[in-house]
């Protein structure tokens, strides 16, 4: 039976990626992963009108259909399987992207779209309207363009890659001339529609963005992890246009160093770490959330301020539940089954695991990687080895056992790929195919135990990467001309 009116579909092709065979010392992670290529199998969408362009839908039961920010993490977390979902999911947001200003939809020329409905989402009690396909998104055109760039460093054939170039050309234009309304340096947000999202990060409920003592930011919000976004688009986009011999690479090298230079007078407070936001006003919005650990990897940070954010996370306050607290048990606003002020979400603790073993300058960087991926691991047996989209964010050694989150997703996009996001992690595998190098860096000392992954992708080819129980790592099936680095 066919629906007329659908805007997505079930693709009819095979999937998009490999299935790798993992083998543990942990059995935890032999049976997450198996779930979560399961449940990423089932979330697999096209286009009606596009169907050779695959991407992930965001979730089941409420988000299943096209997320920009929710398909591209999930996506880029699935890179070290293959780069065909990532390819699918850019052509996908590059032929939608925006031409125009529109007020009611968010549109703005070169932005990435935030969701796609087959018609107006509308929630009467809070005053949301959105129309069919909504631009309320601060955060995806900026991820949409390190996509492209980690996806080209996975080996997306050069053709592919430069047939998305005139598209992160306008992503980067969007950058300097729409993201940041008030001239300020700094992309930041502010529904003028009235009917649209209040809040335009990943943390989009109404409440997500407090101060320390549980008072509410003022729009327009400048987001703490967009800036490290932008900042690695800006150098993504950069290398981007080098490679392809395109002009303007000098300005978004430029417009990253001012970027950073801001930052790092604007966003750090008393507590020693980043603000979440600055508010209207420009003041550091001063809650301590894991907002600051997307900053991780980013190059927006210096070595040593890398190690001050880790740890601030490491404490108990933010990582003492199974997995990052999105907010520290200290704020006043803090409470474990919020959706977004004191809950964990599967997929913000990946991301920081994964940022935290990509800078692993330090065995500190190290173990809080492997603490919080021993969380997700512990959630993950208590959940049947299908990681909700989040759950609550009580004390670990109070509870015992994670407690559900009563309407959250399962299964969901990032959630499913946060189990790759660990293995990648532990494993250590970091190719750049244009440069011709691989870097191997596991985890230091192998702290989630003997390790073995067959059947990774890099630039088509199979891949093993097997580490022994003191961490010692070994890889085969690299692609000729690519000199491993052991990092």
């Amino acid at each position: 039976m066919r629906d007329p009116e659908a805007v997505v579909a079930a693709p009819s092709g095979a999937r998009e990626w490999s299935r790798p065979q993992v083998s543990a010392d942990d059995a935890r992670l032999v049976r997450l992963a198996r779930q979560s290529l399961d449940d990423l199998e089932s979330l697999r969408l096209t286009e009606t009108g596009a169907p050779q362009d695959t991407f992930l839908g965001a979730g089941v039961p409420w988000f299943l259909t096209l997320f920009g920010r929710d398909s591209i993490w999930a996506a880029r977390m699935l890179l070290p399987l293959g780069t065909d979902l990532a390819a699918g999911t850019l052509r996908v947001l590059a032929r939608r992207q925006g031409t125009k200003l529109d007020p009611a939809s968010g549109e703005a020329p070169g932005k990435i779209m935030h969701e796609l409905r087959r018609h107006e989402f509308a929630l009467h009690a809070n005053r949301l309207r959105l129309p069919a396909a909504y631009y309320g998104t601060i955060d995806a055109t900026p991820l949409w363009i390190t996509l492209l760039h980690d996806a080209w460093r996975w080996g997306l054939p050069d053709g592919e890659v430069a047939a998305l170039l005139p598209a992160m050309e306008a992503a980067l234009g969007w950058l300097a001339d729409h993201g940041d309304a008030d001239g300020d340096g700094f992309l930041e947000y502010i529904d003028t529609s009235g009917s649209g999202l209040a809040n335009q990060g990943w943390k989009d409920s109404g409440d997500a963005v407090r101060c320390h003592d549980g008072s509410r930011a003022e729009p327009p919000i400048a987001l703490v992890e967009v800036q490290g976004y932008a900042y690695e688009a800006a150098m993504a986009g950069a290398a981007l246009l080098d490679a392809y011999g395109r002009p303007g690479a000098e300005r978004w090298r430029d417009y990253a160093g001012r970027l950073a230079e801001r930052f790092r007078a604007a966003f750090w407070v008393d507590g020693g770490h980043p603000a979440l936001a600055l508010d209207r006003d420009k003041r550091p919005v001063d809650a301590l959330t894991s907002n600051i650990g997307h900053l991780l990897g980013t190059g927006i940070l210096t070595p040593d301020e890398e190690l001050r954010i880790a740890a601030v996370l490491g404490d108990p306050a933010m990582s003492g539940a199974f997995g990052l607290r999105t907010m520290s048990s200290g704020d006043a606003g803090f409470s474990p089954l919020s959706y977004h002020c004191g809950s964990v979400w599967t997929h913000d603790t990946a991301i920081v695991i994964t940022a935290l073993a990509r800078t692993a300058l330090s065995t500190q960087l190290g173990g809080l990687a492997a603490e919080l991926a021993e969380g997700l691991l512990a959630a993950a047996e208590a959940f049947g080895y299908r990681l909700p989209e989040l759950h609550a964010g009580d004390d670990r050694e109070l509870m015992g056992r994670p407690v559900p989150y009563p309407a959250a997703c399962r299964p969901q996009a990032w959630s499913a790929a946060a189990a790759i996001a660990i293995l990648h992690a532990a494993t250590g595998l970091y190719p750049d195919v244009p440069a011709g190098r691989a870097v191997l860096r596991p985890l230091p000392g192998a702290p989630l135990g003997a390790l073995s992954v067959r059947g990774l992708r890099v630039a088509g080819a199979s891949v093993d990467v097997a580490v022994d129980g003191s961490g010692k790592a070994q890889v085969a099936g690299l692609p000729q001309g690519i000199s491993l680095i052991r990092g």
